[in-house]
C-alpha cells in the first residue's frame, strides 16, 4: 500500500464521523451580516466628531495658523 493510498483511505474514513453544524449554514451568513451592519452603524455614528466642538476647533486653528510647525 502506497503512502498516497494510505492517506486517502485515512481521510475518507474520517469523513464518516464528521460532526454536524449546530444550525443551518445560511445562519452563519445572517449572523456575520448582522455583525457587519452593527459595526457599520458604530463607525457611522462617529462621523464628523471633530466638528462637533466648533469653539475648540477654531481655537486650535488659530493657535496653529501660519504654516510653521513650531519646531516639530
Amino acid at each position: 500500500m502506497s503512502l498516497a493510498t494510505a492517506l486517502q483511505t485515512r481521510v475518507l474514513t474520517e469523513t464518516e464521523f464528521a460532526r454536524e453544524l449546530p444550525f443551518d449554514p445560511i445562519w452563519y451568513g445572517v449572523i456575520v451580516f448582522g455583525i457587519f451592519v452593527t459595526l457599520g452603524f458604530v463607525v457611522y455614528s462617529y462621523r464628523d466628531v471633530a466638528n462637533r466642538h466648533r469653539s475648540k476647533a477654531e481655537a486650535y486653528a488659530a493657535r496653529h495658523a501660519g504654516g510653521e510647525h513650531g519646531g516639530h
